[in-house]
């Protein structure tokens, strides 16, 4: 059954997206409770195992059932382009008990037996110390899982970040929506998100907030409760190669293929970098790496953005794929 999100004409000019490293560790931490749904992520899973072993999942498994509600306060919207972790931890810090034990109420819910459990009556009876105890497991949980990897996964959602934006001034909503996901669909004023419970939300002129993931494959994640801004988190482009080792025979092919200074450059933009940072780091004059990449980017192998008086330039989904020598 689907829920539709019914905008109005303020919300049409609210639309914006964001990145969350909250939510791409509270997702990672998801895929290591149901790793059989996340086939992508089979290389990562065979090192965020060992890495965390000396994590206590118990808590957090009994509030995410496989199916139904997981707790929204513990994943807020982001409220701005890129928060960092320690913002948007401080902001689930801050969430008031009363709130808490509500939606903590609604995830044991949709397990039989849940909120009669021992633990189950211990997170009602103490939300506060629930909250202490979930925010202090996320937050080892992204120094050990996702820390290490951030800077290859923040290139990957901000590529894809570009690349819808691209769309989006391209052919407007509808475009961008269309290319989103199969299970959103644009019709009139209405976003319409499929296989969800029958529910409707007006947006009440906040408009959309659009979150790119890695760990959120496969699934479209929609909705939030009021107070929060209505938000689709959606599988961000480029994941079926982002876990895979670089064949060493890559780095000649590509240099073949591009030569050997775009070759480099286009490997070594693992995190957006302007052309004043590449020239200094692959030794090259600033005119000479900026001729490179206008040529790459015109070949759809990156994208660029205005930061400040920086100009940044990041690999697209497709560049990504070229640099690791996966197929597209």
């Amino acid at each position: 059954m689907p829920l539709h999100m019914h905008f109005a004409p303020d919300d049409l000019l609210r639309c914006r997206f964001g990145i969350s490293p909250l939510w791409e560790t509270h997702q990672c931490l998801y895929t290591l409770l149901r790793p059989e749904r996340h086939a992508y992520h089979v290389a990562w899973l065979r090192r965020g195992r060992e890495a965390a072993a000396g994590l206590d999942l118990t808590l957090l498994s009994l509030l995410m059932p496989s199916k139904g509600h997981h707790p929204d306060f513990l994943c807020p919207p982001p409220e701005g382009p890129v928060e960092t972790f320690e913002e948007e931890l401080a902001r689930v810090r801050a969430t008031d008990p009363a709130v808490a034990r509500d939606d903590f109420a609604r995830s044991l819910a949709c397990t039989p037996g849940a909120a009669g459990s021992r633990a189950g009556r211990a997170i009602l009876a103490d939300p506060e110390g629930a909250v202490r105890q979930l925010t202090a497991l996320f937050e080892r949980a992204w120094q050990l899982l996702i820390v290490p990897e951030w800077p290859r996964l923040r290139g990957l959602l901000e590529a894809d970040v570009a690349f819808h934006a691209r769309r989006l001034a391209d052919g407007g909503l509808e475009r961008l929506f269309a290319g989103l996901h199969p299970s959103l669909v644009w019709a009139g004023d209405t976003l319409t998100l499929k296989h969800r419970t029958e529910h409707s939300r007006s947006l009440g002129g906040r408009g959309l907030m659009l979150v790119p993931s890695v760990f959120a494959w496969p699934d479209v994640i929609g909705g939030f409760a009021d107070p929060w801004q209505a938000t689709v988190v959606y599988p961000a482009r480029g994941i079926g190669g982002l876990w895979e080792e670089r064949d060493p025979r890559t780095g000649d092919a590509l240099a073949r293929l591009l030569g050997p200074n775009r070759a480099a450059l286009l490997a070594g933009l693992t995190e957006p970098a302007s052309t004043t940072a590449l020239s200094a780091r692959h030794g090259l004059a600033p005119s000479s790496v900026s001729a490179h990449l206008s040529v790459l980017r015109a070949a759809g192998l990156l994208t660029s953005r205005r930061q400040g008086h920086q100009v940044l330039y990041e690999r697209t989904p497709l560049g990504m794929a070229l640099a690791a020598g996966q197929p597209w």
